[in-house]
């Protein structure tokens, strides 16, 4: 995950560079998460505060990592609202996961390979 610039306002290309997502998912999610709220500049583009971001962050991390529902994200922060910056401990959290994830593929391909030599 890539370090956030300390800046007040990003503009919704950065936000989606650093998210790793496309544009239209983050106002997509604007719209599933209402604590997604950025504001509008004078010539009406989006301007997220570092607030926004982290909860971004954190939305991002419980869909594409922890496979969480739009619906069971959103149960989820409404149970447990993290304050501003704790989306770190999910990143580890999100690498754990993702090796549990190769080593039950390692072992179903063992178990496959098993199976085959008793035949």
């Amino acid at each position: 995950m890539k370090a956030i610039p300390d800046k007040l306002y990003f503009k919704i290309g950065e936000v989606a560079r650093l998210a790793e997502v496309p544009t239209h998912v983050l106002r997509y999610w604007e719209s599933e998460f209402p604590e997604i709220s950025p504001k509008r500049g004078n010539s009406g583009q989006r301007l997220y505060r570092r607030q926004d971001l982290e909860l971004i962050l954190r939305v991002r991390s419980l869909l594409h990592h922890e496979r969480y529902t739009i619906a069971g994200a959103r149960r989820l922060l409404a149970a447990r609202p993290n304050p501003p910056g704790d989306f770190a401990p999910q990143k580890n959290l999100t690498a754990d996961t993702t090796r549990l994830r190769e080593v039950k593929v390692e072992l179903k391909k063992i178990l496959e390979l098993l199976g085959k030599k008793r035949d």
